[in-house]
């Protein structure tokens, strides 16, 4: 298969065509994992406030550009313009290197949670961390199309 074919195409989709085309159909998971992200961060007990501080800025800011790009993607905004595409590419490169760090981050700070914790509190944050690391594969292969689709345009 050609990495055009593989990607969905050499240009960005418009309309509910969003949710059926690779790699953009990655938004929705991206959309519910960052959300869960976001919730588990923002109830759990916070161990260590800059670790968590980080995460939570990172799950928030992904959850808001990502709905921002699927909503811009469905009403058009893009009008078929490459310079889109280049975004796109970009947006998610360092969306994946965020959710990375702030996955490795959430991991070592429910690593370190220690006396004072309850059992409740520790699978939020074990929770917590499977979701961010979910979110960051479907980041990583949403960037790694998105570059083949920025490469063949």
């Amino acid at each position: 298969m050609a990495p055009a074919a593989a990607s969905g195409g050499s240009s960005l989709p418009s309309g509910f065509s969003v949710f059926v085309t690779f790699p953009d159909l990655l938004f929705i998971f991206e959309f519910i994992f960052g959300g869960l992200v976001w919730i588990l961060i923002a109830s759990s007990l916070v161990p260590i406030a800059l670790i968590q501080g980080w995460v939570m800025f990172v799950s928030v800011f992904c959850f808001v550009a990502t709905t921002s790009l699927m909503v811009m993607y469905i009403i058009g905004t893009h009008g078929g313009e490459t310079s889109w595409i280049t975004l796109d590419a970009a947006y998610h490169c360092v969306a994946a290197l965020f959710y990375l760090s702030a996955s490795v981050l959430e991991a070592l700070a429910t690593i370190m949670m220690h006396d004072g914790y309850t059992y409740k509190q520790y699978h939020e944050n074990i929770s917590a961390v499977v979701f961010a690391y979910v979110a960051t594969l479907f980041y990583v292969v949403h960037a790694v199309f998105s570059l083949i689709r920025w490469k063949s345009s």
